[in-house]
Formats: structure tokens, C-alpha cells, sequence
């Protein structure tokens, strides 16, 4: 698709939108100085200008902005500890609450979103609307804060709820909320939004009903509710709009943004103004943009991709007749990257240390404008997590194994260029339990899945320590060396906001 059709965070609604202001705390205070609503609420140039303030936060590297990265935050992949986001360091239980990056920036950037939303819902009755443009914005501002407190809750556990501004000596009284009060506030702006939202949007990359419907499935999937699963995902169904594309490998290109199977994406576009995908660039191998292939997949995620037809991997040929996915996703000693042979004509930084680099989600081909500014999207929530979540809800309510066990099969064999063996029929709620998981982490790697999947399972405990082996095969780290607690299924409160804010409990073991 051409990109001005795409839906632009712009820079110049950060600029001119001073309640996104320079504060850090979680609350992210107004300053006294800001645009008021007296000089600001004039039009609905205004209002789509205050809206798209909030979608750009989407973009931060605490919300989705680190991309694959956060398989990083996993067995599956590898990063160097310096690098940005430093999802490495909780990928290896060395993080800490006063750890910046992810740790930080997330709680840090829902709050910015969720204030940044009340300021919205605040003003926008000083602009005369129509009955249906104002539904529509509202529609978009509560799937908005919905988003963040469903990351709060699943990262962090019991947040804050803010309904409206609080001044500076209110922000530093507030406590937490109870873990299911948090999710209770998520599914609330979810089903307003739902109730607001059309079908389609007027702007490519804007809320719709169905991304709204999707993210509040993933909410209740990710509280273990699974009847409530199943009975949203019978509302997506009915839209008639989602499908898995044909091509698994496609689904990741540019010229295929915006299919039939992606409910919800990040927008990017090339250029000069901070608009495209820094981490799609991070994730490059070297080439003419030089990118630093962060993060890399591991020899432990190699491993799990099966063969086509079941059979044992050959050593001699260990990527010969391999499930399709690993050569979509990973970059492998032996495959071509923009037609250069890898690790000899092409290489990497990180990679280079565990003789892996990612594909999906990089771009491969792509000529950015700018370095760090690729154009590719990065999708948030896809048609096959649909099926998926309806698997597990199956699975998990043991209604029907075999309808189950016929949804994944359907990721296994439906795609053009992804055929593998079909799972089974007959199999008991534990067997067909530890398929979907499989599947999950196979058909989501460098999607930033899985770490949530790990911790929502509580199967940490049973895949952790996991060594981190480098190309010649040394040792280059052990993740959990000393194994996984309970403790790392959430985040700590930074460091920084319980310093503003006593009333701020920290998390056990924290």
C-alpha cells in the first residue's frame, strides 16, 4: 500500500500537544503552561490532533515500539544488555526496580496514554461534533486506555486507575488497584469502545470494532477466562472481515500491510520525522543501513521448529525439511538475506555471537528513507491469535478436544506455504494442551508473545535455567541460573515512581 495512506503519529501532534509534556513521572503531570482548552478545543482538527497524540505513545518502545525485541524477554532470543529497551536483562532475572528500559518506560507510557486520554475525554465536549464522529473518537480514546491498562495489569499487576487529571499532589497519593479491578478497567473502555466502533475506519491503521473485540479477548485469555474467550471470539466471527492470509511469509511484507488477517497494527512510514520503526531497523542484519540484528534468535528456539513430516532432524542437514516457519522467521547459517549468504556475504552484531539473526519482522528488501526509520508495521494482534485463543478456551473448558485440535490444525496446514503434519484426533486435555502451547511459541516467535504466554501459564519454573550457547558453541550466558520464581510473572514498580509515591506498593519478592 502507498504510505500516505497510512495513519501518521505525527511529531507535530507531540510538538503542539503540550499535555504530552517532559515529565517522567508515571502520571506524566500536566505543566502549568500547557495549550489549555480555551486556545486548543476550536475544531475537529483539534480533536483528531489530540487523538493522534495518544495513538503515537503506541509507538514507544514501552508499549509496542520493541517489537520482536521482547522475545528477548524469553528463552528464544538473545540481546546485548546495552541495547535499548534492555528486555535482556528480564529475559535473564537481572533486572532489578531500578532498572531502566522496559522495566521502567512501560508503567512510565501507559500512564502517559491514560492521561493523555482523560485530557481527551475532558475537553472534547467544547467541540461540536457530530453524533456519529463523536462516537467514533470516544470509540477510539477508550480502546486507547483500555490498551494500557490491559499492559499494566498483565505486566505489572494491580495499577492505579485514573478516570480523570489529577494535579501533582494528588498523583502522589494515589495507591494501586486490585490485579482484577485493573483488568475490570480494561474490559470497561473495551466494551465502549465496541459499542462506539464501526466495522471499518475511515483511516487505515485506526481502532475498528474488531480490534476492539480482539483486545478484549486477549484481555480475558490472559486472566484465564476462558468461556469469556469463547464467546468474544463468536462476535469477531461475526464481522465476517478476518481470515488467515494465504502466506505466512507474506503476512510480514510491506506490500502486504493491512490484510484480512491483522485485527490491530502499529503504523509506520519512512521518513525524516521519527515516523518509522526503530526497532525493524535494530533487527536488520548489516547491510547498506547496518542494522544490529538485536535481538537474535537462539539455538534453543532452532531447535523446536519440527520437521514437515514428523520425522527426526537429520544432523548432517539439520535445516533441510524443516516446518517453513523457521526459515520465514530466522535468519540461519546456509539461507540468503536480500540475496547475499549469511553469515559470509552478510552478518551481524549480535547474531554474530549466536550465529542467528530474526527475518520476520525486519523488512527484508526494504530501502529506508532515513536509518532507523523503517516503514513496516508491526501487528499487535492477528486472525491466527483468534484461533489460537479459541483452541486454548476449548482446551481449557474441555468442551471439544478435537474442535480444538482442528482450529490449530488449521495454522499447521490452511496457509499456501506453510503445510505441516496435522495434529491427531483423540488426543486427552493434557496432550492437546501442550500442542497449542507449542504452536503458540512456533507461530508467534518475533511477535513478542510469548514472554506474556510463559508467565500467564506459570511454566517458567519448568523451562528456566535455559543456556544461551554462541555459534562456535560456547558459553555465553545461562538465563535464571538459579532458577525461576513466582516473583518474575510480574514486573517491579520502578524504583522511581515508589520514590514519588510511597503509597506505591512494590510487588512480593521485589
Amino acid at each position: 500500500m502507498k504510505f500516505n495512506t497510512k495513519i501518521i503519529y505525527s511529531l507535530i501532534a507531540l510538538s503542539l500537544l503540550t499535555f504530552s509534556g517532559c515529565e517522567e513521572s508515571f502520571l506524566d503531570v500536566q505543566p502549568e503552561d500547557r495549550i489549555t482548552s480555551v486556545s486548543f478545543w476550536q475544531s475537529e482538527g483539534d480533536v483528531e490532533l489530540a487523538l493522534n497524540g495518544i495513538y503515537s505513545v503506541l509507538r514507544h518502545r514501552g508499549i509496542y515500539g520493541t517489537g520482536p525485541s521482547m522475545d528477548a524477554c524469553t528463552p528464544d532470543a538473545y540481546q546485548w544488555a546495552h541495547w535499548n529497551g534492555k528486555e535482556q536483562q528480564i529475559g535473564n532475572g537481572s533486572n532489578t526496580p531500578g532498572s531502566s528500559g522496559l522495566t521502567k518506560e512501560r508503567w512510565t507510557m501507559c500512564y502517559r496514554i491514560i492521561n493523555r486520554v482523560n485530557y481527551f475525554l475532558d475537553n472534547i465536549e467544547q467541540v461540536e461534533l457530530s453524533d456519529e464522529a463523536s462516537a467514533m473518537y470516544l470509540g477510539e480514546a477508550h480502546f486507547l486506555r483500555g490498551i494500557a491498562y490491559a499492559l499494566l495489569a498483565e505486566t505489572y499487576g494491580g495499577a492505579p486507575i485514573l478516570e480523570s487529571q489529577l494535579n501533582p499532589e494528588e498523583a502522589r497519593k494515589v495507591s494501586r488497584a486490585s490485579l482484577q479491578e485493573t483488568w475490570d478497567q480494561a474490559i470497561a473502555d473495551y466494551d465502549v469502545a465496541i459499542e462506539k466502533l464501526k466495522v471499518d475506519a475511515p483511516q487505515v491503521g485506526r481502532a475498528t470494532k474488531g480490534a476492539a473485540l480482539g483486545m478484549k479477548m486477549r484481555a480475558y485469555l490472559y486472566q484465564n477466562k476462558y468461556s469469556e474467550v469463547l464467546k468474544v471470539v463468536d462476535q469477531i466471527d461475526a464481522l465476517g472481515k478476518y481470515e488467515l492470509f494465504p502466506s505466512y511469509e507474506g503476512l510480514f511484507k510491506l506490500e502486504n500491510e493491512n490484510n484480512n488477517e491483522v485485527l490491530f497494527d502499529i503504523q509506520y512510514i519512512g521518513g525524516e520525522l521519527g515516523q518509522g520503526s526503530h526497532f525493524a531497523w535494530l533487527a536488520l542484519p548489516q547491510n547498506e543501513e547496518s542494522g544490529a540484528s538485536d535481538p537474535a534468535p537462539t539455538q534453543h528456539m532452532v531447535d523446536a521448529y519440527e520437521m514437515i513430516d514428523g520425522s527426526a532432524v537429520d544432523p548432517d542437514n539439520p535445516y533441510v525439511g524443516r516446518d517453513p516457519r523457521l526459515d520465514f522467521s530466522i535468519l540461519r547459517p546456509g539461507a540468503y538475506f536480500e540475496g547475499k549468504l549469511y553469515p559470509i556475504e552478510v552478518k551481524n552484531h549480535t547474531g554474530q555471537r549466536v550465529g542467528f539473526g530474526l527475518r520476520k519482522n525486519v523488512g527484508e528488501g526494504i530501502r529506508m528513507k532515513t536509518m532507523r526509520a523503517s516503514p513496516l508495521n508491526f501487528i499487535v494482534l492477528r486472525y491466527g491469535d483468534v484461533l489460537l485463543s479459541k483452541a486454548e478456551a476449548l482446551i481449557e473448558t474441555n468442551q471439544n478436544i478435537d474442535e480444538a485440535i482442528g482450529l490449530i490444525n488449521r495454522i499447521r496446514t490452511e496457509r499456501n506455504d506453510v503445510k505441516i503434519t496435522a495434529l491427531p484426533m483423540g488426543l486427552s486435555q493434557a496432550e492437546a494442551r501442550e500442542k497449542l502451547r507449542f504452536e503458540r511459541r512456533i507461530e508467534f516467535f518475533g511477535e513478542g508473545i510469548n514472554w506474556t504466554d510463559i508467565r500467564r501459564w506459570n511454566i517458567g519454573p519448568d523451562i528456566y535455567p535455559v543456556e544461551v550457547h554462541a555459534a562456535d558453541g560456547s558459553l555465553i550466558e545461562t538465563k535464571f541460573p538459579n532458577g525461576y520464581t513466582e516473583k518474575y510473572n510480574l514486573l517491579p514498580i520502578p524504583d522511581s515512581e515508589r520514590s514519588l509515591n510511597p503509597n506505591l506498593e512494590q510487588n512480593p519478592g521485589w
